[in-house]
């Protein structure tokens, strides 16, 4: 059996090196905070997506979602803020929403599509949900979306 070379401890700080540099791919947006969110009477848990690097990774890779489940994107500043399905393979429903809360629009989304898809006047928020999700449960435009019941 031969001796180990190397100064002691290099193998641990060569664990921690490799443990650093790949923590980034590590994390994903799954690991984002979940909130509630209310419509009409309805609760559902959203990830929050709040900074660009969030907001542009959005919901790309991601095979499923949850039932009552979604990502709500906030924004710092009200606009015309655009969405695209690059890289995105669950289908889609967005509601863009003002900054009273109020659906400005809803919009279906198809996967691995460059189509983008803008709300008709300023938001501050947009909530993706699986493709049918709003149509299903009666949400529409004007209906408010609530971060308390």
């Amino acid at each position: 059996m031969g001796k180990a070379s190397g100064p002691p401890g290099q193998g641990i700080r060569l664990f921690f090196v490799l443990c650093l540099c790949l923590l980034p791919s590590v994390i994903s947006s799954e690991d984002l905070q979940k909130i509630p969110l209310y419509l009409k009477g309805k609760e559902i848990r959203v990830e929050v997506a709040r900074t660009p690097e969030e907001r542009a990774q959005g919901l790309m890779g991601r095979r499923h979602l949850g039932k009552e489940e979604g990502m709500l994107f906030v924004f710092e500043e009200e606009g015309y803020h655009r969405f695209w399905m690059k890289d995105t393979l669950i289908p889609l429903s967005i509601a863009f929403i003002d900054r009273e809360g109020r659906i400005v629009q809803i919009t279906d989304m198809k996967p691995l599509t460059l189509t983008s898809h803008a709300p008709p006047k300023p938001i501050l928020y947009a909530l993706e949900m699986t493709q049918g999700w709003f149509s299903k449960n009666g949400i529409k435009v004007g209906d408010r979306v609530r971060f308390s019941k």
